[in-house]
């Protein structure tokens, strides 16, 4: 029961604190900018991440008592919700954003002394990083925050992922008997969880920035605590939770690679962009809520059963390489899984054919 207060209490103050925030923000005329790219039409407030913070700090105050590793990322994660609502204010330049991520990640590495040594891999295979722990440690954090803000694109997209990745990330880190872990995932869970009933389809308010910039830090820095110090947390069960942003950055990053465009010029090819088309906006994001619970499934599976975990990976897996293929998420050439099946089916017809 003690843990049910960490995700309500959160809720309720956040779902208090964001009414009076749309009120601040349409004073302020802080609204969400509309071009091309943007699938939402009038004048909606972006800075619904005010809300999460707030709700997340005080009930860090309460609730956590705090250590080095704590500061660093109350610290860290201030940093960041600084730089994003600077950015929701002004519109900064993708570098000055960057330089807010590197400031953070630093603080984080350094102050919290949060870094992976040793990645665990499943079946115990376990490869020490040494001196590229710290490239590493870097990469997953500015990766992962990134990764979360590619992906707020469509009402309560980006809060239900995270929502459902921390929820998960609790759960596990309690079979692990940890404390620390299921309070702050519990805590920042619960605080997205009452601005969501603000930012569901069709949403009155968005988190702008300074939610997922902020969401998305919080989430590396807790998901490094998991896999750094746990027994039965390995880097695939991280990768599994963020399994929709991830491989829409990786989508991304290939995609304006090979169309020659620099990263930081959006597009709408996006994962929730091209199941948009087929499907609207609002059961876009539930089935990528489902896409995201079914792969945190997959990780308790791991758990109690590695061999099923990986077989039931393993399908997950081939399914999106082959929505990856077929939407052209990356580019029309690139389809490799289909290419062979193709293959297979072929030559599967000309033996019957001969026989």
């Amino acid at each position: 029961m003690d843990f049910i207060k960490y995700l309500m209490i959160p809720m309720v103050l956040s779902l208090i604190i964001t009414p009076f925030l749309k009120v601040i923000a349409t004073k302020l005329e802080v609204y969400a900018i509309e071009n091309e790219r943007t699938v939402h039409h009038g004048k909606i407030v972006r800075i619904g991440g005010v809300a999460i913070y707030i709700s997340f700090i005080v009930c860090m105050a309460i609730f956590m008592k705090t250590d080095m590793t704590i500061n660093g990322i109350l610290v860290g994660g201030s940093i960041m919700f600084l730089g994003g609502l600077i950015d929701d204010m002004v519109n900064l330049s993708p570098k000055q954003k960057l330089a807010f991520e590197v400031v953070a990640a630093i603080v984080l590495m350094i102050v919290g002394k949060v870094g992976l040594d040793t990645i665990r891999l499943p079946f115990g295979i376990q490869i020490n990083m040494g001196l590229i722990s710290v490239l590493v440690t870097f990469i997953w954090i500015i990766g992962i925050t990134n990764a979360v803000n590619l992906i707020d694109g469509l009402d309560g997209l980006a809060g239900g992922i995270s929502a459902i990745c921390l929820i998960v990330i609790a759960c596990l880190s309690m079979e692990d008997g940890r404390l620390d872990i299921p309070v702050m995932s519990l805590i920042l869970a619960g605080a997205t969880l009452g601005f969501l009933v603000y930012n569901a389809h069709p949403a009155s308010i968005f988190m702008g920035d300074c939610g997922a910039l902020f969401l998305g830090f919080n989430i590396s820095a807790i998901s490094l605590l998991g896999f750094k110090s746990s027994t039965i947390m390995t880097l695939a069960l991280p990768i599994l939770l963020l399994i929709v942003p991830i491989i829409d950055t990786l989508g991304a990053i290939l995609r304006r690679k090979l169309s020659g465009h620099k990263f930081s010029e959006a597009d709408k090819k996006h994962v929730h962009h091209l199941l948009m088309k087929k499907f609207g906006q609002r059961n876009t994001v539930i089935i990528l809520y489902i896409v995201t619970a079914l792969f945190g499934f997959t990780a308790y599976i791991y758990l109690i059963n590695k061999t099923a975990g990986f077989i039931v990976l393993t399908i997950f897996v081939i399914i999106v390489e082959l929505f990856i293929e077929g939407s052209h998420m990356i580019s029309s050439k690139y389809h490799p899984l289909i290419s062979l099946i193709e293959t297979i089916k072929r030559k599967i017809q000309k033996l019957f054919k001969k026989g």
